[in-house]
């Protein structure tokens, strides 16, 4: 839909969403600017030399199934830009005490041949979506109210999403298979036994298997250059270092998109929030933080089992149980003594990432909201637990806590990394419940931040479909 030339829009916020949105906008013809609080664009896709020159971390986002598999992005056709996707041989790897793990590859076939007695069940339940994961995308990463393109395949979709994870998890037999899946499920950041809390694992082990789990060339910060590019190829421009407090500030555009949490648009927006909206804005809560440890090491991890030395991304839990424990503690406000830890081996699959010998870990664990203290022994005891002498391989190390995510991006909010909590309520209602969600009741202005649907992830749909919302108000 192309809104013809005169329309001018500003987007508040370079993180994905808000480049996404930025260049939906300015490909429908509007005169675009991107204004940036932070120095560099980004959010949670910024990638530097932490440690070591010629040794790249990512800051927050590491590995991409959404972003592979967004219909955003693949629209946009980002490569003429120079975003390049690289694999790993096995996406992710879930060790078990004793040395067992259990391995989801990208074919859904190897993966269930992994896993024994449970191989038909898996092909059942999560291949079945995996099959028709791009018929679904586009529903899935939506708002719920709304007519599905493909009803019936969300329906089925649905039908196993509103189970709580530890409920679904019971269709395996097998330690290894309700390991596997129970690790993929926290990455929702809530409690594993509530309804709803199967849709994220679903959803990402289908993204896996249809494509992969990779990681951009060059780091995560890629992704949002080859946004900008495209974006500044489209006519659009970007500022940075420069702080939006007050809407009145932006001029008179004809749209302003805010990729920004509710609490954030509240004093952006003041008094134009309707008092209903203002409440539903207040309403909106952080969900459970992230405890972020960047390492240094000499060589490899020294995994116990080996498959987990060729897996880019590594989820440290233990069995379903452990993990079930762990995230309701989180939940719940106190720290669990074994948090559920994710480690990324990005350099498998992106050697640029590190020439040489000496290799950059990524890790985070799932810690209480704003949680106060320092988690790191947490985390390298977690990964000592599944690779013993790693201790012994670490060469330097950073650590990131909460507060500190919220510093680098306000977005952050006590160290939420997701846009807000996933339980059932805020899955229906993210920041509320409605056709247009995007939408902030005020004319003309539009959130579309991971506070709206579909949420935390890098595969721009938040920005997109506040744009798709934005244009239909200009041509209205």
């Amino acid at each position: 839909m192309v809104v013809g030339s005169g329309a001018t829009a500003v987007v508040v916020g370079s993180g994905p969403n808000g480049l996404t949105a930025a260049l939906a906008l300015a490909r429908a013809g509007c005169a675009v600017e991107v204004i940036e609080a932070a120095d560099t664009i980004g959010g949670g896709t910024r990638s530097s030399e932490l440690l070591r020159p010629g040794v790249l971390h990512d800051h927050c986002s590491a590995f991409h199934p959404l972003g592979a598999g967004s219909p955003a992005f693949s629209m946009f056709g980002l490569e003429e830009f120079g975003l390049r996707w690289r694999w790993p041989e096995i996406d992710c790897a879930h060790p078990l005490d004793g040395g067992r793990a259990a391995v989801l590859r990208r074919s859904v076939a190897e993966t269930a041949s992994g896993l024994g007695a449970d191989g038909d069940v898996w092909r059942d339940v999560v291949g079945s979506v995996a099959t028709d994961f791009d018929d679904l995308a586009d529903d899935i990463l939506g708002p719920i109210l709304r007519m599905p393109q493909h009803p019936i395949r969300m329906a089925e979709f649905g039908h196993h999403a509103l189970y709580p994870a530890t409920m679904l998890a019971r269709v395996f037999g097998s330690q290894e298979a309700r390991a596997l899946f129970g690790g993929v499920a926290a990455h929702a950041f809530t409690r594993l036994d509530r309804p709803g809390s199967s849709a994220a694992g679903l959803m990402l082990l289908a993204a896996g298997h249809s494509h992969g789990w990779p990681v951009a060339q060059g780091g995560s910060a890629t992704i949002t250059t080859a946004l900008a590019a495209a974006l500044i190829d489209a006519g659009g421009s970007i500022t940075t270092g420069q702080t939006v407090t007050d809407i009145d500030d932006l001029g008179a555009p004809d749209v302003v998109l805010l990729d920004v949490m509710p609490v954030a648009a509240i004093g952006i927006l003041g008094e134009r929030l309707s008092p209903g909206m203002f409440r539903r804005y207040r309403r909106h809560r952080p969900g459970p933080a992230a405890f972020k440890v960047d390492y240094l090491i000499d060589g490899e991890v020294g995994w116990t089992n080996p498959d987990c030395a060729r897996a880019g991304t590594v989820h440290l839990g233990g069995r379903i149980e452990e993990i079930v424990a762990a995230e309701g503690e989180v939940v719940a406000g106190r720290m669990p003594e074994r948090p559920f830890v994710l480690v990324g081996q990005q350099w498998l699959a992106d050697p640029t990432r590190a020439p040489g010998t000496e290799k950059p870990l990524w890790a985070y664990a799932h810690v209480p909201q704003g949680y106060p203290h320092d988690a790191t022994e947490a985390v390298t005891a977690q990964i000592e637990r599944f690779a013993p002498g790693f201790r012994d391989r670490i060469i330097a190390s950073v650590t990131t806590s909460p507060r500190d995510l919220e510093r680098g991006n306000a977005n952050f909010v006590d160290g939420d990394i997701g846009g807000g909590r996933n339980d059932f309520r805020h899955l229906l209602s993210r920041p509320r419940l409605s056709p247009n969600p995007y939408s902030t009741g005020v004319g003309g202005v539009y959130l579309c931040s991971s506070a709206t649907p579909p949420g935390g992830g890098v595969h721009g749909m938040c920005g997109y479909r506040a744009a798709q919302a934005a244009i239909r108000y200009l041509w209205r």
